[in-house]
């Protein structure tokens, strides 16, 4: 191991903070402004990282008052004080520029859903006992899911019974003159 490659090492911070791109992050930068400094809060989505090491950087885009802005960051700088995930976005590419051109819902992600065999990141950083739920408290949850669905079907009105509720015969094929 060469010279160089010591002094990067011993710049990487050994807590890393867990997100991936297309996530939704709120990171926490400190600002210096003349003899004061304070913290300040970038919320928006991961569009890219590249680097590896401490040369690591992420890319956040928000729109603010319209306009769309990009941030830099990089990962191991001591300037990024902490990275919290707001949403997990489901993304199928490593880049998300293409965001840059679309405005609205159509720039939105949809959120990430997790199978029975993965676990949420969010949850995988909680203690086991203290995070999942006592057996007999997860059935009745199931039941309060079931519930409603089934109390829907009851208040729903009845159909109306009339001309418009029955099938409409089927129209003959116009004639050519």
């Amino acid at each position: 191991m060469n010279q160089l490659e010591r002094i990067q090492r011993s710049l990487v911070k050994k807590t890393m903070p867990a997100f991936e791109i297309g996530d939704t992050v709120r990171v926490h930068a400190k600002v210096v402004e003349g003899d004061k400094e304070r913290i300040q809060v970038f919320e928006g989505v991961v569009i890219a990282r590249k680097g590896a090491r401490n040369s690591e950087t992420f890319t956040v885009r928000k729109i603010s008052y319209g306009v769309g802005v990009e941030r830099i960051f990089p990962v191991h700088s001591p300037i990024v004080t902490r990275v919290d995930v707001v949403r997990q976005g489901k993304v199928r590419r490593a880049k998300l520029y293409y965001l840059r051109a679309k405005k609205g819902r159509t720039a939105k992600l949809e959120d990430r859903e997790f199978g029975q065999g993965e676990a949420a990141p969010v949850a995988a950083a909680q203690p086991a006992d203290a995070g999942a739920p006592a057996p007999e408290k997860a059935a009745s949850a199931g039941e309060k899911k079931a519930e409603p669905a089934a109390a829907k079907a009851k208040t729903a009105p009845a159909a109306k019974t009339g001309a418009k509720a029955e099938a409409k015969p089927a129209k003959a094929p116009a004639k050519k003159k």
